[in-house]
């Protein structure tokens, strides 16, 4: 059975979503993603990382890559080794995207070298996700199934258009 995860989140701890991340891609079912708000920082690697195929956003979500970030303190020589590991998960970072897109390792290199926010339709374009979607319906066609218990608990949390 499929697992689901929905993303809105403003990024986190690299290694935190790096061990998310070695968890998806141990499991044996489907990781299906889905945005909803904003994925940005490692919120967007974990979106593109869900089973190609079934990476979903909505239409007013933002996706938003770039490079690691964060600080060092202390001596000379543990600050040098702290900007060689951030420098070393950025690496990985931007392997991690280039292998979930199709896009060169280069061009996601440059791409991230700022803060590089997209529309749902522009993550679309560059492979972050596979499909924009405004309902749930949109996704048992893709996929032919009906949905599990996770789905109709986030369906029932997603603002309906009223009636008059």
């Amino acid at each position: 059975k499929d697992i689901s995860i929905y993303i809105n989140s403003p990024g986190g701890v690299v290694t935190a979503g790096l061990a998310i991340y070695d968890t998806m891609q141990f499991l044996t079912c489907d990781v299906n993603t889905y945005c909803l708000g904003m994925a940005a920082s490692m919120g967007a690697v974990l979106l593109c990382v869900g089973t190609k195929g079934k990476r979903f956003a909505l239409p007013n979500s933002d996706i938003m890559i770039h490079q690691v970030s964060g600080g060092a303190q202390g001596q000379a020589s543990d600050v040098e080794r702290q900007v060689e590991y951030m420098f070393k998960l950025k690496k990985r970072l931007i392997k991690i995207i280039s292998q979930h897109t199709g896009k060169p390792e280069d061009q996601v290199r440059l791409d991230s070298d700022r803060d590089y926010y997209m529309s749902a339709a522009e993550a679309k374009t560059y492979g972050l996700v596979d499909e924009v979607i405004k309902s749930r319906k949109e996704v048992k066609l893709l996929d032919g199934a009906s949905p599990d218990a996770s789905t109709a608990i986030a369906e029932a949390a997603l603002p309906r258009k009223v009636e008059e």
